[in-house]
Formats: C-alpha cells, structure tokens, sequence
C-alpha cells in the first residue's frame, strides 16, 4: 500500500513539472511571436489597431501549444492541466504586466485575455491527452 503512495505522489510531483515545462514553453513562444510581431509593427505600414487582437491571439496559440505538449504524456485530466497551464501563463503576464506598467488596471480586455487562456489551455489539454505516441 505505501508503494501505491509513493507512486501517485511521484506521479504527481512528474505531472507538476511537465504543467510548469508547458507553462514555460507557452512563455517562450510568445516572447518570440510578440517580438515577430513588434518588428513588423516597425517596419511596415500595418495599423497599431490590430495590437489588442494579435496578443490574445499569440496567447491563446501559444497556451494551445504548451498545454498540448505537456499533457501529451500525463495521459489524463486533460481539461485540468491544460486549464492551469493556461492559468500560470496568464498569472505569470499579469504580474509581470502589473510590475512593468504603471496604471495597470482590470478592464473588459483583461477579462477577454483571462478567459481566452482557460480555454486554449483547455482544449490543448484535451488536444495533447488523447495524443498517442
């Protein structure tokens, strides 16, 4: 009974780390696609109007991506991991936002964002369990 244990708290602590590795990667993936992003703001004549859009949209596939890759081998509860993938990611810019920026405040677009990365966690949760290597 007590290797039963051993193994669900190790099981547990293993699937921890793949939701953080996800969280980190979805992280990433937007640094690289924002920054995509910021230089073609510079260097062409797009309209900065498409600003508020593009973001969520670079979270929302980048939270896709990292939930799917790390729920691809927890094989399980696919909604929930991939939800607090999503939750980390949107935490994580939140205080960062909240740090970087005075006058941060909690508005519509903020709801929109928070919302929007719950479920593109979600469904990349759903996505990366049912995924077989």
């Amino acid at each position: 009974m007590e290797n039963v244990k051993k193994l669900d708290e190790g099981s547990k602590t293993n699937n921890l780390i793949k939701i953080i590795k996800g969280s980190i990667i979805s992280i990433l993936i937007s640094m690289v696609l924002l920054l995509i992003l910021s230089i073609i703001l510079t260097f062409t004549n797009v309209s900065e109007n498409i600003i508020p859009t593009s973001v969520i949209t670079i979270a929302a596939l980048s939270i896709l991506i990292g939930s799917i890759l790390s729920t691809m081998n927890i094989h399980k509860n696919g909604l929930l991991n991939g939800a607090i993938v999503g939750g980390i990611y949107i935490i994580f810019i939140y205080l960062l936002s909240s740090i970087a920026i005075t006058g941060f405040t909690f508005n519509i677009k903020t709801v929109i964002m928070l919302v929007a990365s719950i479920l593109a966690g979600v469904i990349g949760g759903i996505i990366g369990v049912n995924i077989h290597k």
